[in-house]
């Protein structure tokens, strides 16, 4: 039996332990979650006892692994604390907002030697899945380009933290991974630009849109769009679509809505592969922590690993560094 703690009692930490309820060879002992009111509502929502710090979950009921479902920026502290107590780890994307804080955190993986799993989901997503047993088919790859984008209800609404964020760091780290394990090239070099102050006139000081190119050693490159006011009118939230172009052929996928569309006064479009079917959980990210829960019991691969997250937080802190000073940024680990 593996127990697992979640460090995060919000809509993913919820998520995961909901999705890990009926996992066979797993228990859920609790979450720990340091605003009262969202502690409240998960505790109703779960059933499962809630701690004020992840110290004190660790300490009440000695997990063997812990899922930090933090905002982005508040990762190390916790994952540093989890690896140094010897338990595995399922950190989500980015792993970190800053390289200090990411080397911080592989750093302590590395010399616990605890399994860690970085929580790039759509490397279970069914079309992206397809896509990467298809890049045989498409010979060597040229360009790349990715697209995924929010509507403003998610800065504006969805997130507490937006502020604290921006469409390169909660959205490219899918694309980027998305990119990278597609195409399975070495990046070499970043240049960005984007825009603001549309988001900064609702009180939300971050970048409205980010493009990125990205150039492998190959010599061949990848185009990433992020933004983060795609009209709330619209028919969802979430713009996504992905498209790799090689030498024999090419592969292209949109996933804004996975095949279907309803437009209604009073409804907004959802992805059939989300939720639930019958009295099953479905989705990318369910199926993720079920496969991480799943390694750790039968000691099976897990999916991306540390170095994987190193990697991706370490390109977008080169998009960050390109959009402040519109110069080409040379990646230190190229």
């Amino acid at each position: 039996m593996v127990t697992i703690g979640i460090v995060g009692a919000g809509l993913r930490g919820r998520l995961f332990a909901e999705a890990l309820a009926s996992q066979p060879d797993v228990t859920v002992v609790g979450l720990a979650e340091p605003s009262p009111k969202v502690a409240e509502g998960a505790r109703s929502a779960t059933g499962l006892p809630v701690t004020s710090s992840h110290r004190e979950l660790l300490e009440t009921f000695d997990p063997d692994a812990v899922i930090v479902a933090t905002p982005d920026f508040a990762h190390r502290e916790i994952a540093v604390d989890v690896a140094e107590a010897g338990k595995h780890l399922l950190i989500e994307k980015p792993v970190a907002t800053n390289l200090d804080d990411a080397h911080a955190i592989a750093s302590a993986v590395r010399r616990s030697g605890v399994r860690c799993l970085v929580g790039f989901e759509n490397r279970w997503n069914p079309h992206v899945v397809q896509a990467k047993a298809a890049m045989d088919s498409v010979g060597d790859p040229i360009t790349a380009s990715a697209t995924l984008s929010n509507s403003l209800f998610v800065p504006t609404t969805m997130l507490s933290w937006a502020a604290q964020s921006s469409p390169a760091w909660f959205l490219m780290p899918h694309t980027v991974d998305l990119i990278l394990w597609l195409t399975g090239r070495r990046p070499v070099s970043v240049s960005a630009m984007g825009s603001r102050g549309v988001l900064a006139k609702r009180g939300i000081d971050t970048w409205d849109v980010v493009h990125a190119l990205v150039g492998f050693e190959d010599g061949s490159t990848a185009t990433l769009s992020s933004a983060w006011t795609l009209p709330d009118a619209g028919d969802g939230i979430v713009d996504f679509r992905f498209q790799v172009v090689g030498t024999e052929g090419s592969v292209t996928a949109d996933l804004s809505h996975q095949g279907l569309t309803v437009v209604s006064d009073k409804y907004r479009s959802a992805w059939p592969v989300a939720g639930r079917i019958g009295r099953s959980q479905v989705g990318p990210a369910v199926w993720m922590v079920q496969d991480f829960a799943a390694g750790l019991a039968d000691g099976g691969e897990l999916g991306p690993g540390i170095d994987d997250g190193v990697l991706v937080t370490e390109i977008i802190c080169a998009v960050e560094e390109s959009l402040s000073t519109g110069q080409t940024v040379r990646l230190a680990s190229a």
